[in-house]
C-alpha cells in the first residue's frame, strides 16, 4: 500500500513538473534561437548587425542553430526577426480621374493582385512597397488611359489592362513584389450632367435605329408585295390570253356532235334570257290563244315599205 502511494505521488509530481516546465523550457529554447516555427503563407527574415543572416520561407519547425550556427543564440537579443505575409493579396482602386480624347471626365476602377516574391528586396529596397506599388498602378493607369478615344476606353478593357500590367511589373519586381492579374474593372462618367446628356443621345440613337429598321422592313415588304403583284398580273394576263384558244377548242369538240351543240346553244340562250329583264310567258302547246298568237305573228311578217308597197 505504501509503495502504491509513493508511486502515485511521484507520478503526480512528474505530471505537474512536466506541465509547468515544458512550456517554460520550450519558450527558453525559442528565445535563445534554438528553433522557430514558420507558419504557412509567411516568410521569416532574420537580420543581425544590419545584415540579413537567414531567410526562411518553408513552413514548419525550423532548427535555427543548424542553419545559422552560433548566430541563432544571439539573434533574438542583438538582431531582428521580420515576419512577412507572402500570400496573394488583392487591391482595388476606385474612380481614378482621367480625361478622354473628347474631353469627357472619366473615372477608372482598377483591380490588381500582388504577392511578396523576394522578402529581402521587399524589406530593404523601398520604405513603403505597398503604397509605392499602389501609386505606380494608379499613375500607369492614368498615363495609359488619358487622351484615349472614348469608344476605345469603353470597349478595350483587356488591352488597357495588359498595357498597365506591362508598365508596372518591372518596377514591382525591383521592390520584391510579383504583380499578378491587372484588370480595368470599371469605366464610368464622373460628370452627372454629361451622363444625362449621353443617356439622351443613346435613347435618341436607339429610336433612330429602331425607326430605320422599321422603315427598312416596310420597304422590303413593299418590294415583295409589288413583285408578287407583278407576277400575279403576268400570270393572269397569260391565262386571259389563252382563254379564247381554250374556249375555241372546246366549241370545236362540242359542235362536232349536232345534237350536243343544239342543246348547248339552247341552254346558253335560256341563260341569257334569265339573266336579262325579259318577261317570259309559258303557254301549253294546244292552247287557242297560242294559235292566235302564232297566226298574228305570221301576218306581221307581211309589212309595207316606206312607199306603201308590200314587201
Amino acid at each position: 500500500m505504501t509503495s502504491l502511494m509513493y508511486f502515485m505521488a511521484a507520478l503526480a509530481i512528474t505530471f505537474v513538473v512536466f506541465l509547468l516546465l515544458e512550456p517554460l523550457v520550450r519558450g527558453l529554447l525559442r528565445l535563445f534561437g534554438v528553433y522557430d516555427i514558420v507558419e504557412e503563407g509567411t516568410a521569416h527574415v532574420y537580420v543581425l548587425f544590419g545584415k540579413v543572416a537567414l531567410v526562411v520561407e518553408e513552413p514548419g519547425l525550423q532548427l535555427l542553430w543548424l542553419k545559422m550556427g552560433p548566430k541563432a543564440f544571439v539573434i533574438r537579443w542583438l538582431g531582428d526577426r521580420h515576419v512577412l505575409d507572402t500570400r496573394l493579396d488583392q487591391r482595388y482602386q476606385r474612380s481614378l480621374p482621367v480625361n478622354s480624347e473628347e474631353g469627357a471626365p472619366m473615372g477608372i476602377g482598377v483591380w490588381y493582385e500582388m504577392k511578396v516574391s523576394d522578402p529581402v528586396d521587399y524589406l530593404f529596397k523601398n520604405v513603403d512597397p505597398r503604397g509605392s506599388l499602389a501609386a505606380n498602378v494608379s499613375n500607369a493607369t492614368v498615363r495609359t488611359l488619358s487622351n484615349m478615344p472614348l469608344d476605345d476606353m469603353l470597349e478595350t478593357r483587356h488591352v488597357m489592362s495588359r498595357a498597365v500590367r506591362s508598365e508596372v511589373s518591372p518596377k514591382s519586381e525591383e521592390w520584391g513584389y510579383k504583380l499578378g492579374s491587372v484588370y480595368i474593372r470599371k469605366v464610368h462618367f464622373r460628370d452627372a450632367n454629361m451622363i444625362k446628356q449621353i443617356e439622351e443621345k443613346v435613347v435618341n440613337r436607339l429610336r433612330q435605329v429602331t425607326s430605320a429598321i422599321r422603315q427598312d422592313g416596310a420597304n422590303r415588304v413593299s418590294l415583295i408585295t409589288s413583285a408578287a403583284d407583278r407576277k400575279a398580273a403576268v400570270e393572269f394576263a397569260k391565262a386571259e390570253a389563252m382563254r379564247p384558244k381554250i374556249v375555241g377548242e372546246a366549241l370545236q369538240k362540242i359542235t362536232a356532235n349536232p345534237e350536243v351543240a343544239d342543246a348547248l346553244f339552247k341552254v346558253l340562250e335560256m341563260e341569257s334570257l334569265l339573266e336579262g329583264n325579259t318577261r317570259i310567258t309559258l303557254l301549253p302547246q294546244d292552247n287557242a290563244l297560242m294559235k292566235q298568237f302564232v297566226g298574228a305573228e305570221t301576218a306581221v311578217e307581211t309589212i309595207y315599205d316606206g312607199d306603201g308597197h308590200s314587201s
